[in-house]
């Protein structure tokens, strides 16, 4: 207790101000009367059999017997007195009759009956000290929330100029060099100001998880050489009401204070969500730190020099008073990289790193694709793991490969793992009928590898990658891959004696493509009605279609689903002889390269 005194007495010294003082005076109050008057241990109540012989005995004088609590208090004939409780379901008189006292003895002992309710010196002092604690406690959370003490607040830096620059950003050229007309700004704005052009007062970043959005915010400062300040909007939401708009106003008062520099908020969604008028509680404090917000970036000056970037990946959610044109009214997309931004991600990432002779990180960035920065400087850090793992002095071609898969399917290979061979057998016709039927698919992405190694959940792969990367998807592409897709299951039925769950997660996804070309797409005899996936209010307020529109959907959804698992069926009918050479040779080697494959078929 003492040691816990002398903690509270050591933080209050530091916040040394008339309030704080009194608070701190009010606790020392109310610890000093807890110690002076905490509750006496109470004595052990006595049995009531004890109280009944000392009855007969004659011993006692008097009895106060408490109505509602059931508590008697005895008191004797040489004035000491003890306390004991009664079953409150019948009187006292029935219970020492029924323990043999008889009428005469309890004639002898004065019995009252005590009205509860009383208070005594105990219950005031007791009641006294909870209203201080209790009004100690509220005072303390006034104070400290309205002086901007709460432990969860947000410490703003002080704003550091980081150490990265455009150099260190590839393979989003395009999103770059439209930065760079904010970094000229921010070194010499006289040049904008002769020809009357002003600078966007926010820029919104917009792109997938991974991108590098953050990373190019923190280049733009680095490059321009000014102050970078950094949070999130997840930092500007809290409990009490106030609190976020109070941080918002925070920030930008340092920022002012430190212009010319930039203030970079991630994931500003969670900040700047659509307003709702009949919000409360969560959303009444959302809706104030959404206004200080505009208000704040509507009070730049031309001069000012405080920029504002933003990263999200749902723009689609952020009210429109934020997107307007004097907001946020510059919005930057970063896309995924193609193969060549891949390579020069990769050529980043691997500079201070020891490469074998034979990596060729082009063959690297044409096997990744879809993937963005995060998951290339991943596979780049995997594969020096695995180097060191190996024992090898350079990170090879197979430490790359195995990196790939790894990142692509993630989980590891299980060499170890011991299966029964009819399992093997299956598995293995499985992943050859996959990649027979994606062969012999037109428009159907090339096979890359297939192999039969457990990897997680699954028991193999085959794995197919584009020749090269494209923006669209047609509706023969799609189709291709849903034939793909049943291919390990029309394996199993042709060869196997039984069908098995290894073709859940393939049907999983031909269902999920089939209800986009369905619902969102439009590639089907439905028609062209779109049906989105609507998301908070919007689902509740969205359009509802009928039961035959719904019925006609599905049919839709089945027949494509059919279709393709006819098709899937017809080629390995026909092609029953390379199917059978496949899975002979995962049998054997359990892992067949691209130009394997193509040597079998």
């Amino acid at each position: 207790m003492k040691q816990s005194v002398n903690q509270i007495l050591d933080f209050f010294k530091k916040n040394k101000n008339g309030k704080t003082w009194l608070a701190l005076s009010l606790m020392g109050v109310v610890v000093v009367l807890a110690f002076l008057f905490r509750p006496t241990t109470q004595e052990k109540p006595i049995a009531l059999s004890a109280v009944a012989a000392e009855i007969s005995a004659g011993n006692v004088v008097k009895i106060e017997d408490t109505r509602d609590s059931g508590k008697l208090t005895i008191t004797y004939s040489n004035g000491r007195k003890e306390i004991t409780l009664r079953d409150t379901a019948t009187s006292f008189l029935e219970q020492m009759r029924y323990l043999g006292v008889s009428d005469s003895a309890l004639s002898k002992v004065e019995y009252e009956i005590v009205e509860p309710g009383s208070f005594t010196a105990e219950n005031v002092i007791s009641t006294f000290i909870s209203v201080a604690m209790l009004g100690l406690i509220g005072f303390t959370l006034l104070r400290f929330t309205k002086g901007g003490m709460l432990p969860t607040q947000k410490k703003y830096s002080e704003g550091e100029i980081p150490n990265v620059t455009f150099k260190d950003v590839a393979g989003i050229d395009e999103s770059r060099q439209e930065l760079t007309d904010i970094v000229t700004f921010l070194k010499d704005n006289a040049l904008y100001q002769r020809m009357g052009a002003r600078m966007p007062h926010g820029v919104l970043l917009v792109g997938d998880p991974g991108t590098g959005k953050t990373l190019l915010a923190r280049a733009v400062a680095g490059e321009a050489g000014v102050p970078f300040f950094a949070t999130s909007g997840s930092e500007f939401v809290e409990v009490f009401v106030g609190v976020g708009a109070s941080r918002v106003r925070s920030l930008f008062k340092k920022a002012r204070a430190k212009a010319p520099c930039i203030v970079f908020i991630d994931e500003i969604d969670a900040a700047g969500r659509k307003r709702h008028s009949t919000g409360g509680g969560g959303e009444m404090e959302q809706d104030q730190t959404l206004n200080q917000l505009l208000v704040e970036m509507d009070g730049f000056a031309a001069t000012e020099g405080v920029i504002v970037l933003a990263a999200t990946n749902r723009v689609d959610v952020l009210d429109p008073a934020l997107t307007r044109p004097g907001r946020f009214d510059r919005h930057i997309n970063v896309p995924r990289p193609d193969v060549k931004g891949r390579l020069a991600i990769l050529e980043v990432h691997v500079k201070d790193r020891r490469l074998a002779s034979d990596v060729n990180l082009m063959d690297v960035a044409k096997s990744t694709p879809g993937l963005v920065g995060a998951d290339l400087a991943g596979i780049v850090n995997e594969a020096a793991i695995l180097a060191v793992r190996s024992g090898h002095d350079t990170i090879t071609v197979q430490d790359f490969q195995e990196a790939v898969e790894k990142i692509l399917t993630g989980s590891v290979q299980q060499k170890s793992r011991v299966m029964d061979e009819v399992e093997r057998r299956t598995i293995a016709y499985h992943e050859a009928g996959h990649a027979v039927v994606m062969q012999a698919t037109p428009h159907a992405d090339p096979v890359y590898k297939i192999t039969i190694i457990p990897r997680g959940q699954m028991g193999g792969f085959t794995m197919t990658l584009p020749e090269q990367d494209s923006m669209l998807m047609s509706r023969n592409q799609i189709l291709a891959r849903i034939i793909g897709l049943m291919g390990g299951r029309v394996a199993e039925e042709l060869f196997c004696d039984d069908i098995t769950s290894g073709a859940a997660n393939d049907l999983q996804v031909a269902t999920q493509l089939a209800e986009e070309m369905v619902m969102r797409l439009g590639m089907s005899e439905s028609g062209l009605r779109v049906f989105n996936r609507p998301e908070g209010y919007e689902a509740l307020t969205a359009p509802r279609a009928g039961q035959k529109t719904f019925e006609t959907l599905d049919k839709a959804i089945g027949q494509i689903l059919d279709e393709c698992y006819c098709e899937a069926k017809r080629i390995v009918t026909e092609k029953r002889e390379v199917v059978e050479r496949v899975t002979q040779s995962l049998l054997q080697q359990e892992t067949l390269t691209r130009e394997e494959f193509f040597a079998l078929v």
